[in-house]
């Protein structure tokens, strides 16, 4: 490297130089990144990337893109920022895809607003060969780093109206989602979108969103000056007519769901499902009929209210975009070792790689998420699981639980009390709140920044044992960044479909320093689903007579603690049983010491079951037999 700082005059002495050289700060980059070696290397790939030379430009940029994706710092890379913005407008196209592969690779928190925006002013006038994967790289980019929702909003949508053909479905329906998902966020989609509709010109890809989040929340702003319905109506029907049959067939959705909410507009909505019903295209003229007959119901029928309720939360699931990408790469890509889109990107690679050859993650290892994570599967816990090389035996494996001196009495402890702690070491701090009713719950997760420097690429995800006796979902997208010594809350979806054994696992996953994933049980357990039943001492005994032996009954013998006086701890026994919402029932058994509870178990699928306890404490064994049946 050092007899390469000045090119010579020979032509062919400076290509042999130029492909030793980049082969060298290649191999530096791949063995470590952190050596003395590629920080002189950086200091000459910022000359290069200025050179004269077409083909040093290009290979400058495209080691520069090698550095990002291994180096733990970007601050050698992010000082040339301004030279590689004006690469976009290279005269060779090669050269522009290598610039544009940099700035997705160099991109964080800190600089996402500006490339971000430098990438939109730059799609105007782009290449149309490099149209398509701009488009997915500014969405990718947008949601991972989004610094607040309307700023996502904000993006998306100036994307969608200067890409025009050039934005996929993937793009629009993740804005969709977002929205559906982040109830503080609806209001100002509804007027933004709404805004960008008073547009002449308008694509259908925008109408698309705007007919879905005025059709669903087009209410929130219906009272506000100049977002009356009537003027929403004209806005959005103006420009059906330029849209295909498709895009229309949502746009009729969209009135059955201002029938419901401004009876206002009604007539004209009406007038409109009775032209449709004599077209021809066959699913716009049965939409049309059967939201016809709907809207001449009476107005104070609840078939169209229940029909037209407000969309619930779209379940969490993996991003599309980046797997969009990676496909629109996968056959005409050489073989590198390193993926573009930074470091956290080929960590995932790595995490993905291992798996797929077979080879059980090793602690620490990231059972991470694409994108900011938005993306909660219950099926798969990471985007290695997702990912279609991987083999199907491991697509379920579960994460390695993390291990501490608390952890399990921390867990076992919020199985019977409704919030505490759930996790804690020097960096983070878990808490759980939660509440239950039937076979639906909420559990709200509090996550804890304990240090001084922000927490960066947070992500979460959870791994299920059985997706079709429990469903845990995301409420909401979690932030990417915890700030210092800051709090952030995720709400959790909880529902039981059947019955259920082993809890959820959830990993939480970051960047401090290091990469760190602490992956831990979380306290949903059967339960938690259970409801208090009343029952005397004659009802209870016949009911126990009736359930018979196993498999409805089960005994179990454990050990039990005495308190400090070697007695029974007869007041946490109880304590432990109602907290496990059983109904504990007084004066059933002869037997002082012993506890008789009833419950019901409430699932989705496989209904109410109820569930008879008996807790028989022994003092002298300190051991306690609890016979359950259901």
């Amino acid at each position: 490297m050092n007899n390469s700082a000045e090119p010579t005059r020979n032509v062919q002495h400076n290509n042999a130089q130029h492909a030793v050289l980049f082969e060298a700060i290649g191999l530096a980059i791949h063995l470590d990144s952190a050596s003395p070696l590629v920080g002189t290397a950086a200091v000459l790939l910022a000359r290069f990337i200025s050179s004269k030379e077409t083909n040093v430009r290009y290979l400058g940029l495209d080691t520069m893109a090698h550095l990002a994706a291994r180096a733990d710092s970007l601050e050698p890379i992010k000082r040339h920022q301004n030279t590689i913005i004006l690469s976009l407008r290279d005269k060779d196209i090669s050269v522009r895809r290598r610039a544009l592969d940099l700035l997705y690779s160099m991109c964080d928190v800190d600089n996402s607003e500006l490339i971000v925006g430098e990438l939109l002013r730059y799609l105007k006038v782009a290449d149309y060969a490099l149209r398509e994967e701009m488009v997915l790289k500014i969405a990718i980019l947008t949601e991972k780093y989004a610094s607040s929702y309307k700023w996502y909003v904000d993006t998306i949508l100036q994307l969608i109206s200067a890409a025009g053909d050039h934005v996929g479905d993937e793009v629009w329906y993740r804005v969709v989602q977002i929205v559906t998902n982040t109830e503080d966020l609806q209001e100002y989609a509804a007027k933004v979108v709404f805004e960008h509709l008073r547009a002449p010109s308008t694509h259908e890809s925008l109408v698309k969103v705007g007919g879905y989040i005025l059709g669903e929340y087009g209410h929130l702003i219906a009272n506000e000056p100049g977002y009356s319905p009537m003027e929403q109506f004209q806005v959005l029907h103006t420009k059906s007519q330029f849209c295909v049959a498709s895009t229309r067939s949502l746009l009729l959705s969209t009135y059955i769901k201002w029938v419901n909410v401004f009876p206002e507009i009604k007539p004209q909505l009406v007038n409109i499902f009775e032209r449709y019903r004599h077209v021809l295209d066959a699913e716009l003229q049965q939409r049309a009929c059967e939201f016809y007959a709907l809207a001449s119901r009476p107005d104070d029928d609840e078939l169209l209210q229940n029909v037209c309720e407000e969309m619930p939360p779209f379940p969490p699931r993996v991003s599309a975009l980046l797997g969009r990408l990676n496909m629109k790469h996968g056959d005409t890509e050489d073989k590198r070792t390193w993926v573009h889109g930074g470091k956290e990107a080929n960590l995932d690679r790595d995490v993905v790689k291992r798996k797929a050859e077979g080879i059980v993650p090793i602690a620490g290892d990231s059972d991470d998420i694409i994108g900011s994570g938005l993306e909660i599967s219950p099926s798969a816990t990471s985007k290695g699981a997702a990912d279609s090389t991987a083999p199907p035996s491991l697509v379920n494996k579960p994460p390695r639980l993390t291990t501490g001196p608390n952890v399990d009495q921390w867990f076992d402890k919020l199985t019977y009390s409704a919030e505490g702690v759930l996790y804690e070491d020097d960096q983070v701090q878990i808490g759980v709140k939660s509440r239950y009713q039937g076979h639906l719950g909420q559990l709200a997760i509090y996550i804890g920044n304990k240090v001084s420097a922000p927490l960066t690429s947070f992500t979460t995800a959870i791994h299920l044992d059985d997706s079709d006796a429990l469903s845990v979902t995301f409420a909401k997208m979690p932030p990417s960044i915890i700030g210092p010594r800051t709090q952030t809350q995720q709400l959790l979806h909880v529902e039981c479909k059947q019955m259920f054994s082993i809890p959820p696992i959830l990993t939480v996953s970051y960047l401090a320093g290091s990469h760190q994933a602490i992956s831990i049980r979380l306290p949903i357990v059967v339960t938690k689903f259970f409801e208090h039943v009343k029952l005397g001492p004659a009802d209870f005994f016949e009911r126990w007579k009736l359930i018979g032996g196993p498999p409805r009954e089960d005994q179990a013998i454990f050990p039990i603690n005495l308190n400090s006086g070697g007695e029974l701890d007869l007041i946490k026994h109880r304590q432990i049983v109602s907290g496990h919402r059983l109904n504990v029932l007084d004066d059933v058994d002869p037997n002082p010491n012993n506890l008789v509870a009833a419950g019901v178990l409430h699932m989705s699928v496989e209904g109410k079951v109820g569930c008879l306890l008996r807790l028989e404490p022994n003092r002298e064994a300190k051991v306690s037999s609890t016979p359950r049946c259901s």
